[in-house]
Formats: C-alpha cells, structure tokens, sequence
C-alpha cells in the first residue's frame, strides 16, 4: 500500500504542476472573473487546471472516480459507492488569485474508506510543492532545493493562528480569545494547512462552509507531518459519507497532544 501511494504522490505532484503552469497562464494574462451560483469566483484558470488534473488523472488510474469541484454534481446515488476516489480542487483560493496576491494552491487528494491517504498542495507562484502519503510521511519541495521532510511542532505560546484573509468572523474572535495570547497570520487557500505542517504555526480555525475539496489534500499533509483536522465532536474529519459535500466547522492543529478543550467547549 506504501509502495503505490508513494508512486501514486510522485505522479499526482507532477500533475499538479502541470496544472499550476496552466494556471499561472492565465495569471499573468487580462483574465475575467465569472461567479457561480453561490457567487464564488470562477476563472479561466480553475476550468484550465481542473480539465489538466481530470485528464491526467483518467490516465493514472483509469478504475478511480475523480470529484473535481468543477464537476461535483456526481448524484448521492453513485458516489456513496465508492470507496476510493481522487478528489481535487484545482485552485484553491480563486479569491486570492483574483487579488493576484500569489496565494492560492493546487489541491489534489486520494480518499481511501472516507480518509485522505496521499495530498498533494501545490503553490504555483513560488512552486512550492507538499506531498504526503500515509506511511510516507510529508515532504516540502521548493524550487531549486531538496525535498525536506515536514513536521509539526509543540503548541507554541503565544499560539501562531493560520487565519483565513477572506473567512474571518467575531465568533471566531471569541473562540481564540479562549487560548491566550495569538499572534495571526493571515493566509488563503491551503497554505494554512502547510504553514503548521512546517511548524511554522499551531492552529487554523475554520467557523462557516468549506467543501471536501478544500481540506482534503491539506488534511493529509497535515496529519502525515504529525497533526490533525478535527470536528468540533473532537473528530478526525472523513470524506464521503454523507449527500452534502460541504465541511463542519473544524480547526487544524500542529499539537494533537495539547489541551484543546477550550475549543472543544463552543458553546
């Protein structure tokens, strides 16, 4: 199972890249900005990424579904049959690369009974590139030196929060005024993910929707580097296991042994 998940890392990374050179094309190009129904962001460049991914990933593993977020509307009917699946965002973070502040990523995750098995997040402007796998642990390529492997730290103090740039709430305030001192950093995407998967922070805090596609990869990366996606029941998130693809609210830890209960006790 390690063996073909590393392989299988190998090749969703490559893939990824593809997609971010893709994307970076329209980046730096005079791009329009459409809105879907539930007025998010639409790009040329997250349909350009998603049918590189989907092509490529067809290829890889031809007998695996892939749940793209450009093509989610798969009916309950089907998808709860499956058991391993491919499931992507192709550029997480449309708001931030509207705001061509570089940071968005490329998200590609393996889902395997309900749990991400192998993440990949790629940073297309940097290059930056996470992969994880389950037994393989994390490893953080950035462009021109040796992949290093990940790992999360000992909750810090005071506490360093990866915060949403676009995402923040008064709730969310309150939840962290809970744990002492706090020092933000504001990030988009999945980069939040990485940032404590590289001990650089100790906690994300996500109160409102995100959809599977959105944690999934930066799950993995996060959980191989040694923390944890956890619900507000205290529970790892799965995949797939119910109609609805958007996420509960959630927070993501660097620390899994530290006491979180004050999180844990939202009223």
């Amino acid at each position: 199972m390690s063996r073909d998940l590393d392989h299988l890392a190998r090749a969703a990374g490559a893939i990824a890249e593809r997609a971010a050179a893709a994307i970076l094309a329209v980046y730096d190009s005079d791009f329009a900005v459409e809105h879907k129904d539930d007025r998010s962001p639409l790009t040329a460049a997250d349909l350009a990424a998603h049918r590189v991914i989907v092509d490529a990933l067809h290829a890889l593993t031809p007998e695996l579904p892939v749940l793209s977020e450009e093509s989610s509307a798969v009916p309950w009917s089907e998808r709860s049959r499956w058991t391993r699946y491919w499931l992507v965002d192709p550029l997480d973070g449309t708001r931030e690369f509207v705001k061509r502040n570089g940071e968005f990523t490329v998200n590609i995750a393996l889902i395997d009974d309900h749990r991400p098995v192998l993440g990949v997040v790629q940073v297309p402007v940097g290059g930056d590139l996470a992969c994880a796998w389950e037994g393989g642990g994390a490893w953080l390529s950035a462009r021109g030196e040796k992949a290093r492997r990940l790992g999360t730290r000992r909750r810090a103090s005071p506490i360093v929060v990866a915060g949403s740039r676009s995402h923040a709430s008064e709730h969310e305030a309150r939840l962290l005024a809970r744990l002492g001192p706090c020092a933000k950093l504001p990030l988009g995407s999945s980069l939040k993910f990485m940032r404590i998967a590289a001990a650089e922070a100790d906690l994300y805090l996500r109160l409102g929707p995100t959809s599977e596609w959105d944690t999934a990869a930066g799950q993995c990366v996060l959980e191989q580097a040694g923390g944890a996606v956890l619900d507000f029941d205290g529970e790892p998130f799965r995949y797939n296991t119910r109609e609805s693809l958007l996420n509960p609210d959630f927070f993501a830890v660097g620390d899994r042994d530290a006491n979180w209960s004050a999180l844990l006790a939202r009223p």
